[in-house]
């Protein structure tokens, strides 16, 4: 599978935070964020593992009661059945992969960014 950029497709699930799933696997699944300033993520726990990338902006990100101020660039990594939550101290995109794949976040899929993989014959530019 492909995943085509467009600015289409975002859900919001929290008011100021917003989901599109990219791409996904049998094993990972590839989100992006787009986060409001001054929005908070609340504590919770799942049994996906998750590791992040910051594109743009500020996030204070507590990992099992552990909190780092990230910066574009900065990663992160949170194991499975960890707690965590995160403020939004400005505007921001991340980046996640989600393992195994978060079974509730195929909801956020946007279907025509999804392209198969077995497509013959497609020249990528």
């Amino acid at each position: 599978m492909f995943g085509i950029h467009s600015s289409k497709g975002y859900t919001e699930i929290l008011t100021g935070i917003k989901i599109k799933t990219l791409c996904y696997g049998q094993l990972t699944l590839t989100t992006e964020f787009r986060l409001l300033k001054n929005a908070t993520l609340p504590e919770h726990v799942h049994p996906n593992e998750q590791t992040g990338y910051l594109i743009s902006g500020t996030i204070r990100l507590y990992i099992d009661g552990i909190a780092r101020e990230l910066t574009p660039g900065d990663s992160w990594n949170i194991p499975g059945n960890v707690s965590h939550h995160a403020e939004i101290l400005e505007d921001s995109v991340a980046i996640e992969v989600f393992s195994p794949v978060r079974e509730d976040y195929l909801n956020y899929a946007f279907a025509v960014d999804q392209v198969d993989s077995k497509i013959q014959n497609t020249t990528i530019n």
